[in-house]
Parts: structure tokens; sequence; C-alpha cells
């Protein structure tokens, strides 16, 4: 449990970034919203996004791993769309949150020491 609390003051953080990077295409109006955010993609990546991963293996294949990209863009965009508070304008900036998150989070992993993802 502490594990996730971390990892999601962790994508907080890089929701912040992001927010920071991109004001013309995401608005955060509270810290609550933002850390909501955070647990909800969270949740969203443990639960929706190994679906749409199997769903979406044969793109996947062709582009490389390319169109990952675009089912991470897609669980910002789910976010998004279940908070009032946190809002992406479009499936490109949600892509940029995506990737922004992501090196929020490898940056704060290798700086923590964490290797657990079992």
């Amino acid at each position: 449990m502490a594990n996730f609390i971390l990892r999601a003051l962790i994508s907080a953080l890089g929701l912040w970034v992001a927010s920071l990077l991109l004001r013309h295409s995401m608005t955060v109006e509270s810290l609550g919203s933002l850390l909501a955010a955070a647990v909800l993609l969270g949740l969203a990546n443990a639960i929706v996004r190994p679906i749409l991963v199997i769903l979406t293996l044969p793109i996947s294949i062709i582009t490389l791993g390319l169109f990952l990209l675009v089912i991470n863009g897609l669980m910002v965009l789910l976010v998004s769309h279940l908070l009032h508070g946190f809002r992406v304008h479009g499936l490109i900036p949600a892509i940029e949150v995506s990737v922004i998150v992501w090196i929020t989070g490898l940056v704060g992993s290798s700086l923590l020491g964490e290797d657990d993802r079992r």
C-alpha cells in the first residue's frame, strides 16, 4: 500500500510538471484534483490499460510499440473525462502528458532506488 501511495505521489508530481509545461492544453483546478487524477491514473493503468494492450496487440506489433503511446494518452483522457478538476484538451496533449508522467516516474523511481515492480 505504501508503494502505491509513493507511486501516486510521483505521478502527481509528473502531472504537476505537465500542467506547468502544457498550460495551453491542460488545466488542473486544485491540489486535490491533481492527487485524485494521479490515483485514478494509477487505477486506470492497472485495470483498463492491460485490456487495451491485449486488444491492440497486432497494431502495437506493426508500429513497433509506438501505439502504446496512444494507449497511454487514452488513459490520461479517460482520467480527464472522469474528474471534474482535471482537463486535458485532446489526444496529442494527452500523449504529451503521459510522456512527461513517464519521465517523471522514471526519474523518481531511479532516485528512490525502487526496483520492486514484480
